[in-house]
């Protein structure tokens, strides 16, 4: 029981860990951008290429995992994405930066599938709860030592190499814990192959399907973009001075993480679906008060949005098997994350040329817009699925 906490530990931390750089892109942006002599939208390069390297990665990971273990896969992901860190904090091209952007996005996503699917089958659904607030963790904490450096008069790129020499210790902690893992289980592949390529054509068209879809679509619009064009968006619109603005770019996943420890209190008042309304309504608050023409709305504008985000992505994705029935529920997962990732590849490299067009003041009502469609479309996702609900 004691290597099973413990082991456990060894999970969370990885998946602060796989925050760290999530967010680090965004924070250091406005003192990158300048010292790299790009354009300041081409951040928007680099987030969409290491997001396509998280897709591909989680499209190929039941394969990988299935050939070489959970535990392995995750070592040296981790250990890629250490090494990819190291040659942001020592690149000083653009080109390069791209080139390393490959492989942080092919360990990042290696990461995230093995742990969700290992605490699912190993730990109680609590854990899976938790296991998301600890990414925030490491997503607020990454601006934070971006900052530090920042304001310390140091480059951009020591706040890369601290984050990466983070990694690289905690590589070394899963190499120690590699005899904790419980071995794989056999598993029934041409059952599950067949009965998987019967469903496909099948849940395509279920009652609200093609809405979770947009609405997964959405949700990662927003919290991508304003990750990613936060902190540059108080430099250009509201002043800020480089290193304040990677701070409260931190408030914005703290939110996100004090969000989802409180959202699963939560759960034991609220529905689901309660929870999702709920989370929309507080980041329409949040963008009220960033359109506001004063200083003291900022803070609480940034603190907002993330606790808006907060309940809504483990909301939803707990809510599937409840809309589309147990039976298909492994599938329809697969299609939200993947119309996720869409999102999260295509939207911030999309606002960020909107930009040059339109300035960085943009970004409230280019959020705003799809918060709309999002509630829109939640509305009409339940009413379908609570009228056509399957059964297990």
């Amino acid at each position: 029981m004691l290597k099973k906490h413990f082991l456990l530990l060894v999970i969370y931390l990885s998946f602060i860990s796989l925050g760290l750089p999530d967010s680090l892109l965004g924070a250091a942006w406005p003192a990158m951008y300048a010292d790299l002599k790009v354009p300041v939208d081409y951040a928007g390069f680099i987030s969409m290429i290491v997001a396509a390297g998280t897709v591909v990665s989680s499209l190929l990971s039941g394969k990988v995992i299935d050939r070489f273990g959970v535990p392995n896969v995750t070592t040296i992901s981790v250990l890629l994405t250490a090494i990819s860190l190291v040659g942001f904090s020592l690149s000083g091209s653009f080109i390069y930066l791209c080139l390393l952007a490959i492989p942080l996005g092919l360990g990042a996503g290696s990461v995230d599938a093995a742990l969700n699917n290992y605490v699912a089958l190993h730990y109680q659904a609590r854990h899976m709860n938790w296991l998301h607030s600890f990414w925030g963790v490491g997503a607020a904490v990454g601006p934070m030592i971006m900052a530090g450096h920042l304001a310390a008069g140091n480059s951009w790129t020591k706040g890369y190499a601290t984050v990466a020499w983070i990694q690289m210790g905690l590589v070394f902690v899963l190499v120690l814990s590699l005899p904790l893992w419980v071995k794989r289980r056999p598993t029934q592949k041409t059952t599950q192959k067949k009965s998987t390529t019967g469903l496909i054509g099948l849940v395509s068209t279920l009652p609200g399907l093609k809405e979770a879809l947009f609405v997964f679509f959405c949700y990662c619009t927003i919290e991508a973009s304003f990750g990613l064009w936060g902190a540059s968006y108080l430099v250009f619109e509201k002043g800020y001075d480089t290193d304040q603005a990677a701070r409260l770019t931190s408030l914005y996943f703290l939110g996100i993480t004090v969000g989802r420890f409180l959202s699963g209190l939560l759960t034991a008042y609220f529905s689901n679906r309660q929870l999702v309304y709920l989370g929309q309504g507080i980041i329409g608050v949040g963008l009220i008060l960033l359109l506001l023409p004063y200083f003291s709305t900022v803070i609480p504008g940034f603190l907002l949005i993330g606790l808006g985000c907060a309940p809504i992505f483990p909301s939803l994705l707990h809510e599937t098997p409840i809309n589309f029935g147990e039976k298909y529920s492994q599938v329809i997962m697969g299609f939200q994350m993947a119309s996720a990732y869409v999102g999260i590849t295509l939207m911030p490299f999309l606002f960020g040329k909107i930009a040059t067009y339109t300035g960085h003041g943009f970004l409230v009502v280019f959020l705003g817009i799809f918060l709309v469609l999002i509630m829109v479309i939640t509305r009409q996702m339940n009413k379908k699925t609570r009228i056509h609900t399957p059964a297990s």
